[in-house]
């Protein structure tokens, strides 16, 4: 994250913003929020003292980097190789496949809601945080589309919704964003960007987030 990665009919808890898209929108939100993990610089932090979080660190930059090379369903063998540990390590930490995509998930949605809420974040700001982050993470893209049921899966994705939801009445407000816009809808459009994203090669996802995002905010524009 700069300090600076489709839906089906469920209500969201009351405390949530009443913006906040409803679970429908999993598969999209997380879709769209496969974000770089902060721990790719400590991969391999897993000798001596402190060895089991130095391991789990190490796994959850490997897998940014595996998935991302060779999609979701690389073998977990690979991401255990990749962070030089053993997978009996692997499955200690993470049970099966997809806590291990959620773990990521989870580590990175902390740094979008540290970014939301620092002073004079705007809607576009976290837009393109999403964006950048999904650019290096679509091998992500397909855990939603497999566990869209998961719990796991669900508390992630509200928790996107709600940052996303939180910060759209101000764009609206700035006259950033059309007044009838919903964060459902920003939710579908960082989906859409996420599957174009996801089927280009890694030399033209950037160029492709652009240019994608250029004609659908558009359409979000008043």
């Amino acid at each position: 994250m700069p300090r600076a990665a489709p839906v089906i009919s469920a209500t969201l808890p009351s405390t949530r913003p009443a913006t906040a898209p409803p679970l429908d929108n999993n598969r999209t939100l997380l879709s769209g929020c496969c974000y770089r993990s902060r721990v790719t610089s400590l991969r391999r932090e897993n000798r001596g003292r402190g060895a089991a979080a130095g391991n789990r660190r190490a796994l959850l930059a490997a897998a940014v980097e595996v998935f991302g090379e060779q999609g979701y369903d690389a073998p977990l063998s690979a991401v255990a190789k990749r962070a030089g540990v053993g997978q009996g390590s692997l499955y200690r930490h993470f049970p099966d496949r997809v806590a291990l995509a959620v773990a990521v998930f989870e580590d990175n949605v902390v740094e979008l809601e540290e970014l939301a809420a620092l002073p004079g974040t705007t809607l576009d700001a976290l837009l393109d945080a999403v964006t950048d982050q999904l650019v290096s993470c679509v091998g992500f893209v397909d855990v939603v589309t497999a566990s869209v049921r998961d719990g796991r899966v669900e508390a992630v994705a509200e928790r996107v919704g709600a940052v996303l939801a939180g910060a759209l009445p101000q764009a609206q407000a700035a006259g950033r964003f059309r007044d009838d816009v919903t964060a459902a809808d920003v939710v579908l459009a960082i989906g859409m960007v996420a599957g174009l994203v996801a089927k280009v090669p890694p030399e033209d996802r950037l160029r492709t987030a652009a240019a994608a995002w250029a004609l659908l905010r558009q359409g979000l524009r008043p």
